[in-house]
């Protein structure tokens, strides 16, 4: 684990970049978002109706989830299920206690609206370290966390303190006031997604593990090399429901069935004291908990994941009053963040290993994150979306 103030220099440029914030305030649990929206139309398939819970809840209530019955074009590619898509309701519980919970986790995740999604293929886990080599390895990739920082991204800091590194979870030794996030984030220099935790880590019997400090644009050339594109918001909450309605976790409503760890998430004193009570202290490999009811693993906690959305905290009240239904929405044009109006954000959704009911409980489904696109740490990992199109196209390259 990095440690607090490991050299002069590293300080130096932590506090230097503070000013931007556009490494340190990447940390998807201190803040709310929503989004201004367009959407596109697409042909919907016939309905089924699976199950149906209506809260009497402000903010709007959560109706059925109505999945399409047309059958996948054919069978999944490998590491991929297929999500049929179709009609749900998007967004979280009003709770009594969301709102004191993880920095307000539901405000902007209300009003509930309703959403339609086409079908696609999704991987069951988050993109690991092995799969991350192999791309690496095939096309030379570098990433954003191992590239020197140009001066024109970071007017005023001087030149000697640009170096290449992403920011990593590095929490005190004792107990601190949770107002400020600083205390338990520090930016290392050599840290990327060879070295999660610094220079001095590594991967070694780690190749399962969800590929970490990657940037969107990480993401985005994974993708594109694959043949498949990241998901928007819209599907990867229904993904993520797995066909439940009006569920507040993945796999239900009780945070821990019959007292059976569901997610990785954060036990004991945040943030100074992770127990490992479910089995694991930080990180996990993938897989290690159940999957949801479509097959995916690790939709709640372990790593947050990127959408495509920008994000905009009034997206959602755009969408519910521009109609009944909102079909295929892809986020909005532009991204707006109140707390930093300058810096443009993208929706990261899941939640992370560090989740907890003390500070961030972004395992809620329908609950939100965000980040600076040029940003990532290591507790922020992506997976993907391969449409029918990609899915044909796939094929026909395949003959």
């Amino acid at each position: 684990m990095a440690k607090k103030g490991n050299t002069t220099s590293q300080r130096t440029l932590s506090e230097k970049w503070r000013s931007s914030r556009k490494f340190l305030l990447a940390f998807s649990g201190v803040v709310l978002i929503a989004v201004t929206s367009w959407a596109v139309s697409s042909k919907r398939s016939t309905p089924r109706l699976v199950s149906m819970r209506e809260p009497g809840q402000s903010g709007g209530s959560l109706g059925p989830t109505i999945t399409n019955t047309v059958p996948a074009p054919g069978p999944p590619p490998q590491g991929m299920v297929w999500i049929p898509g179709g009609e749900f309701s998007m967004g979280a519980h009003d709770a009594p206690d969301g709102d004191d919970v993880g920095m307000q986790a539901t405000v902007d995740s209300r009003p509930i609206h309703r959403v339609y999604v086409d079908g696609f293929y999704m991987d069951k886990n988050d993109v690991t370290n092995a799969e991350f080599t192999t791309f690496v390895e095939a096309t030379g990739y570098t990433t954003v966390a191992e590239r020197r920082p140009r001066l024109e991204g970071f007017p005023g800091a001087p030149a000697e303190n640009l170096v290449a590194g992403s920011v990593v979870f590095s929490p005190p030794n004792h107990p601190v006031s949770l107002n400020d996030h600083l205390q338990w984030w520090d930016y290392i220099h050599g840290a990327n997604w060879r070295h999660p935790l610094g220079p001095k880590s590594d991967l070694k019997r780690k190749d399962n593990y969800p590929v970490v400090h990657v940037a969107y644009e990480d993401a985005i050339a994974y993708a594109n090399w694959a043949g498949k594109r990241l998901p928007t918001e819209a599907e990867w909450e229904f993904a993520a429901r797995g066909g439940l309605a009006g569920k507040r976790f993945v796999w239900g409503d009780e945070f821990r069935p019959n007292g059976k760890w569901m997610a990785n998430t954060h036990q004991g004193q945040f943030p100074n004291d992770d127990t490992g009570e479910d089995g694991n202290i930080g990180i996990a490999a993938v897989s290690q908990y159940p999957p949801n009811g479509y097959g995916l693993y690790d939709m709640a906690g372990n790593v947050w994941q990127w959408t495509t959305d920008w994000y905009r905290p009034d997206y959602y009240k755009e969408l519910a009053a521009a109609g009944p239904v909102a079909r295929n929405p892809r986020g909005p044009n532009s991204s707006y963040d109140p707390a930093e109006p300058n810096q443009p954000k993208r929706v990261h959704r899941g939640g992370s290993f560090l989740c907890t009911d003390q500070y961030c409980s972004r395992y809620v489904v329908g609950t939100r994150g965000k980040g600076d696109p040029d940003t990532g740490t290591n507790h922020l990992g992506f997976r993907c979306v391969m449409t029918s199109e990609q899915y044909a196209a796939r094929a026909a390259r395949s003959k």
